[in-house]
């Protein structure tokens, strides 16, 4: 039943002024910075720097795993608003850079100096800046925790390093110099203790969260802070992190700057959920596609085996599989993982089906299904995907990724047209909730079954789950108003064929 249109008006509204706010907000960051691009080589670079003529120290700041610079401009823009020139990049086979990886995570040692030289050539490029006075620090996070502390371990002009959720266990007592360990406070427990063990190597088994020991002028200062309330990605978007980093680099090169910290969490959530809450409105705009209830209508008892199956079958049939088929690391396991997962939840809809349901799958009107998903999924991707790829992560897939999404598309069209089926008609409440429950719980299986090979998609797990949030409201509300599963479905499956091929790292085949 569609709502007033009165209400649809009031919401439609109130979230335009959403993004509005959002949008000036995050624009009025970048006042007194001025941001260029270049590159190096292959590599895409961005120079965050401070408005005034002095030579300034460089901070050369990487991203993790399956991330992009723009994953890491909070500090940069902290950073250069504070007087230091900020240099943000894309390590190889992420973002814009078109250059693959040479190796997969089963190659360790060639992975990481293919990251090494990376940062190495954007090091020596900051040095020949004419705006750099000779001062150099790193930072770095997560996979490039490892990296930027492995480089400034070799480099001893590298006057202090920022590692953001460290994992690297090779640091010591006065090397690299001057080490800030950052961690979110809901990080494991086990990425607070290695941060401990590190600084207690300087403060003789005392170490405390917040407390600086060591001396900055032999380059043994050394610092554990924790973020309050944010996990893994939330610790690149923390206040607490952002005035960590500033007065660490401040205190290496006895600097005051402005004081500035970047924390864009609320401009940036105003505009997703302006963006998100518009597309309720808008829904009530998509051409119906069915005039009966179309869906599985499960009972429970029919729904619960069909839902729970997949999970557990998925990730023990894949285990000893080679998965090792496409250029794009993780994202060959997660196709198959998405395409295997929809053809066992097909067939238990097929074994469970209702007499005239062959019938309720095609749509009334062909013309007017294709006009909503084209909708649907036009409204998905450059609505969401655009702000995300200028303020959060690259998702602008470059010629050498467009492939991937019709790779990608092969496994998440089979997984969303079954589960949109499954939960939709006269569907039980909390179906849509569960069944996205289960695909979660059957990737964690698969981790625990793989740990070495696909440990981090522990990382994108709960990448997934708030897109599983996001496009589930978008669903909901594209279903109510065409009355036809599969047209979510389609638009999802292209979603998130888009967004696995444009992040996650390429590598060499």
């Amino acid at each position: 039943m569609r709502k007033p249109v009165t209400s649809r008006i009031i919401v439609a509204l109130l979230a335009t002024a959403a993004i509005a706010i959002g949008l000036l907000k995050l624009v009025q960051t970048r006042d007194g910075v001025m941001i260029r691009q270049d590159h190096v080589g292959t590599i895409p670079i961005t120079l965050f720097a401070p408005q005034h003529d002095k030579p300034t120290a460089v901070v050369v700041i990487a991203h993790g795993f399956a991330g992009s610079q723009q994953l890491m401009q909070p500090f940069a823009l902290t950073l250069a608003r504070n007087g230091y020139l900020a240099i943000t990049f894309d390590f190889p086979g992420h973002g814009q850079n078109p250059t693959p990886l040479p190796a997969d995570l089963s190659d360790q040692k060639a992975f990481s100096q293919a990251l090494l030289d990376a940062l190495g050539e954007v090091v020596d490029y900051a040095r020949k800046l004419p705006e750099a006075d000779g001062g150099i620090a790193l930072l770095g996070h997560s996979m490039a925790s490892d990296i930027v502390v492995r480089y400034a371990q070799a480099h001893a002009d590298i006057a202090a390093t920022v590692a953001v959720s460290l994992f690297f266990p090779g640091a010591t007592a006065n090397s690299p110099r001057n080490l800030l360990i950052i961690d979110g406070a809901l990080e494991p427990a086990m990425l607070h203790d290695e941060a401990l063990r590190i600084v207690n190597l300087t403060a003789s088994g005392k170490a405390k969260p917040g407390a600086t020991y060591g001396d900055f002028s032999d380059g043994s200062a050394r610092r554990f802070a924790l973020a309050g309330d944010v996990e893994h990605i939330g610790v690149l978007y923390s206040r607490d992190s952002m005035h960590e980093a500033l007065a660490w680099i401040n205190a290496t090169f006895n600097h005051q700057g402005s004081g500035y910290v970047d924390a864009p969490g609320g401009a940036l959530g105003l505009l997703f959920l302006g963006l998100i809450a518009l597309a309720w409105p808008l829904a009530a705009l998509l051409p119906s596609s069915a005039i009966t209830v179309v869906g599985g209508s499960f009972t429970w008892r029919q729904l619960l085996p069909i839902a729970i199956i997949p999970a557990l079958l998925t990730p023990l049939i894949l285990w000893r599989l080679p998965t090792a088929f496409l250029p794009i690391l993780l994202g060959d396991y997660l196709v198959l993982h998405f395409a295997l997962y929809g053809l066992l939840t097909a067939a238990g809809l097929y074994l469970c089906r209702h007499s005239g349901e062959a019938q309720a799958f095609k749509p009334t009107s062909i013309l007017r299904w294709i006009i909503a998903v084209i909708a649907v999924a036009a409204y998905s991707l450059f609505a969401i995907s655009l702000p995300i790829d200028r303020y959060l992560t690259s998702l602008s897939p470059g010629s050498w990724r467009v492939p991937l999404i019709f790779a990608m598309l092969a496994g998440t069209l089979p997984y969303f047209a079954a589960d949109e089926w499954l939960t939709r008609g006269n569907a039980q409440r909390g179906a849509y909730v569960l069944t996205k429950l289960c695909f979660l719980l059957s990737l964690v299986i698969a981790v625990a079954l793989n740990l070495q090979k696909l440990f981090f998609l522990i990382i994108i797990v709960p990448v997934i789950l708030i897109l599983f949030v996001i496009y589930g409201l978008f669903s909901r509300w594209t279903y109510r108003n065409t009355g036809h599963p599969l047209v979510a479905a389609c638009a999802n499956a292209l979603v998130f064929a888009w967004f696995i091929a444009a992040t996650f790292p390429v590598v060499k085949h």
